[in-house]
């Protein structure tokens, strides 16, 4: 993203982790609060600005958040080695693992603590249900990154949760809410959505960034070489992935900031299960892998993996199936609300535990590049 560590020998247990980032970095926390700050106030002072932002969509996503996201992902894509995807993709147990957490253990828990937390709120409890079917394909690549994850392997593991999306997602959705309900004698709902909706937000918000990213470092490399592109190149885009992800954040809230702070107690019972969800997904993913024998970088990838939510394919099937002013979207819309403070604090988490797993050392080209 920006220079999240700087060029010096590979830190040890004991160095603070707030040394070893940037001055960008190290206030993130402070810029991405700002920016939900300032996209609630937008939303709440500025008349017909929702209506203007959701004019254009792409995906059944604003056209101006869409560009956001785009902006977002490129440098990070463009900063993995598509020549070492191959030694990923031999990791079976890796695959196996995120697998596991993304698709069985992830929708699982959401759905136990929507029922749980939730049970006299039947449209906040679906909304949620449906975050949790929706795996994250896009900003979980952002928090990797910061966190100092394997870049290789989350851009695989991303790429899988966007096939499993395409493929399962409705399926899931049929299974969590009609079908496993009704085993166990509780309320019913119905999901209807088609696989092309989410084939399009997935082509939309992953394809493109990702052709974009390997075409990059494909033509970069042949021209002037890997050390030009990871020495000089990247470091002057990095940048534009913090810019693009504090511009998403200030419009996404824009758009449902009226939404929001028109319904405070609604937004905190909602809030709960959702941070519940988050914290044990992330811990429990980390716990394991370290149980595992995973590497640092591996294990951050898969937990960020398993932790993150696809949460503008959530919101947009949530306003496609039940109307924009449905329970269910206002769940989907609390989801970043909760999920970007809570994963940022979880990204210096897990850069203090990088001492306790067997190989601690910074991806080749950390130092210096655009992080």
């Amino acid at each position: 993203m920006s220079d999240v560590v700087r060029e010096e020998p590979s830190p040890g247990p004991d160095d603070a982790v707030l040394q070893r980032l940037s001055t960008l970095d190290r206030f993130l926390p402070v810029w991405i609060g700002l920016a939900m700050v300032l996209g609630l106030l937008l939303g709440r002072g500025v008349p017909g600005l929702d209506d203007a932002l959701a004019a254009v969509e792409i995906g059944s996503v604003s056209l101006p958040i869409a560009v956001g996201l785009l902006i977002m992902m490129y440098p990070v894509l463009a900063k993995v080695r598509y020549d070492e995807l191959g030694h990923v993709t031999h990791d079976r147990r890796m695959l196996a693992t995120s697998i596991l957490l993304n698709w069985v253990i992830g929708p699982l828990l959401m759905f136990t603590l929507a029922w749980l937390l939730l049970p006299d709120l039947p449209e906040y409890r679906t909304g949620l249900i449906i975050v949790g079917l929706a795996r994250c394909i896009a900003m979980v690549l952002i928090w990797n990154d910061l966190a100092c994850g394997d870049r290789e392997a989350a851009a695989i593991l991303v790429a899988i949760n966007a096939i499993f999306q395409i493929l399962a997602f409705a399926l899931l959705g049929y299974f969590y809410l009609e079908l496993l309900p009704g085993w166990l004698g509780l309320a019913q709902s119905d999901l209807d959505v088609s696989m092309w909706e989410i084939a399009r937000s997935v082509l939309v918000f992953l394809g493109i960034p990702l052709l974009a990213g390997y075409l990059t470092r494909t033509f970069g490399e042949r021209a002037r070489g890997r050390e030009w592109y990871e020495g000089t190149f990247l470091p002057r885009i990095g940048p534009a992935a913090l810019y693009g992800l504090l511009f998403t954040i200030v419009l996404l809230f824009a758009l449902q900031g009226d939404t929001i702070t028109s319904q405070p107690l609604d937004v905190v019972r909602i809030a709960l299960p959702l941070l519940a969800y988050f914290v044990l997904m992330w811990g429990g993913s980390m716990v394991l892998t370290r149980a595992l024998g995973f590497d640092y970088g591996r294990a951050t990838a898969v937990s960020f993996t398993a932790a993150g939510n696809n949460f503008e394919l959530a919101i947009a099937v949530a306003i496609g199936v039940f109307g924009v002013a449905s329970g269910q979207a206002l769940a989907g819309v609390v989801g970043p609300l909760i999920e970007v403070p809570v994963l940022v604090g979880l990204v210096y988490v897990s850069l203090w535990a990088r001492r306790f797993f067997r190989n601690t050392t910074p991806h080749p080209d950390t130092a210096g590049d655009a992080r």
